[in-house]
């Protein structure tokens, strides 16, 4: 009988609420629907910036711990916030729109 590893079980996962229920996380199924891909984002974020400070692969109890904790703070994120207030993504991070000022004559080639 083969055990897969953490990382293995965790390919099988593909939607927020399958990380949610891996790591037994209660949850409201209408905030997940709402931030689904702002909580796996940010989930994302926060395992990056843990970066070396992660459990090594082969204590699977304390990386599922930490996983565990931060796939957690990272949905609560979104039942206290809202996507806007948060800019997990690029697009909420702009500032006010850009714009570009191209003269007449270069548009009429003169």
């Amino acid at each position: 009988m083969t055990t897969l590893t953490l990382a293995e079980e965790m390919e099988e996962l593909s939607s927020a609420e399958d990380f949610l229920n891996f790591f037994h996380i209660p949850f409201d199924t209408k905030v997940v629907h709402v931030n689904r891909l702002h909580i796996m984002q940010r989930f994302h974020d926060y395992l990056q910036k843990a970066g070396d400070a992660l459990p090594d692969a082969d204590n699977a109890a304390a990386l599922r711990t930490v996983y565990h904790s931060l796939l957690n703070r990272a949905y609560q994120d979104f039942v206290e916030s809202d996507a806007l207030t948060e800019k997990v993504f690029k697009v909420f991070k702009m500032q006010e729109p850009q714009s570009t000022f191209v003269p007449l004559e270069q548009l009429l080639g003169g």
